[in-house]
């Protein structure tokens, strides 16, 4: 299969790209190097996915219509896994433009690449965010989304609107993927696991937001790439069992578009979490409860079944299983000064 991972040099995008390269697939890699986040980081991701896949990343920005459109004529891949984005919730109080330059026009841009060059199926990453100020747990994926509250949020929602937009226009077949809190080894330096762990090996303390009652539904970034890949060959057709009378917004009467929740389907106590990420580490931690940022939710909690009836799949990676590896990649790949 001809596949095409966004974001390649990303977290999840370095894990599914591996991945997919080991199961014998023809796999072709965008990013664009952003410095949101430490560069070099990205840059050791993609010097591995080389080493160890032999797979080049190309560096292309999404925001570049024109480039990205070549590539697919180029390329013509049968699946696209669309992994770029600009992430983070409290940063996009301080850089909403980098938001819509990269959710929006990026997504757009890729959106007419694929009505150029129509791949067999286009995956395409959302978030739990999107759920808002619906706290009603868990989320399922036909609960309202009409209140984010964050602008990532509110970018993550207008993909899943323009997806279903060209998914009914142009016979796209689209499924949208809600990931829950993921984590893991080369995971991303600006969430909070990674900040943790960064400063409890350096003696420094820990910000809690929220004094520590915040519920998350930690998923592991193994459990995330598994999702993916079972769903490869899983294209959305227009569901007959919709009904315009009473919508569902996890499917389509229309088009052929679904919206799935990729999480562990089990919420974790912020204090746990940071507990057992101290056990790991045998750090004693040195914490500062503070209060809940603007933008931040109280509780993520994924419903998972129509992901396990679709693909006879649940992620189910224990908190104490996948802290335990990130912590060993985190000391190996960073060792102690």
């Amino acid at each position: 299969m001809r596949t095409l991972v966004t974001g390649a040099a990303g977290f999840i995008g370095y894990h599914l790209t591996r991945r997919l390269a080991s199961e014998g697939h023809d796999v072709s890699c965008l990013d664009n190097f952003s410095h949101y986040y430490d560069v070099s980081l990205k840059q050791a991701r993609a010097e591995e996915l080389k080493r160890a896949c032999g797979v080049e990343v190309q560096k292309i920005d999404l925001a570049d219509g024109q480039a990205l459109t070549d590539f697919f004529s180029d390329q013509a891949p049968d699946v696209v896994y669309h992994l770029a984005a600009q992430p983070g919730v409290r940063y996009s109080l301080d850089a909403p433009q980098t938001y819509v330059q990269s959710n929006l026009i990026g997504f757009a841009n890729l959106l007419e690449a694929c009505r150029q060059a129509p791949p067999r199926h286009l995956l395409f990453a959302s978030s739990s965010s999107a759920y808002g100020a619906n706290q009603s747990h868990p989320s399922a994926e036909n609960g309202l989304t009409d209140h984010p509250l964050s602008l990532y949020a509110a970018t993550k929602k207008a993909n899943e609107a323009l997806a279903h937009s060209y998914a009914h226009l142009f016979d796209l077949p689209m499924t949208g993927l809600r990931f829950f809190t993921v984590y893991g080894e080369w995971g991303r330096p600006d969430m909070a696991f990674f900040k943790f762990t960064d400063a409890m090996r350096a003696g420094r303390t820990i910000k809690v937001h929220n004094h520590g009652r915040m519920k998350r539904d930690f998923t592991y970034v193994g459990d995330v790439v598994e999702g993916l890949v079972r769903l490869m060959n899983k294209a959305p057709e227009a569901d007959p069992s919709w009904r315009a009378d009473d919508p569902s917004s996890a499917t389509s009467g229309v088009a052929p578009y679904r919206m799935l929740n990729i999480g562990n389907g089990q919420p974790e106590e912020l204090m746990r979490y940071i507990q057992v990420l101290a056990d790991a580490l045998q750090i004693e931690p040195k914490l500062d409860l503070i209060d809940m940022q603007p933008g931040e939710v109280e509780v993520t909690w994924a419903d998972t079944s129509a992901l396990e009836a679709l693909t006879d799949f649940r992620p189910q990676t224990t908190i104490e299983e996948g802290i335990s590896r990130f912590a060993q990649w985190h000391m190996a790949h960073y060792p102690a000064s």
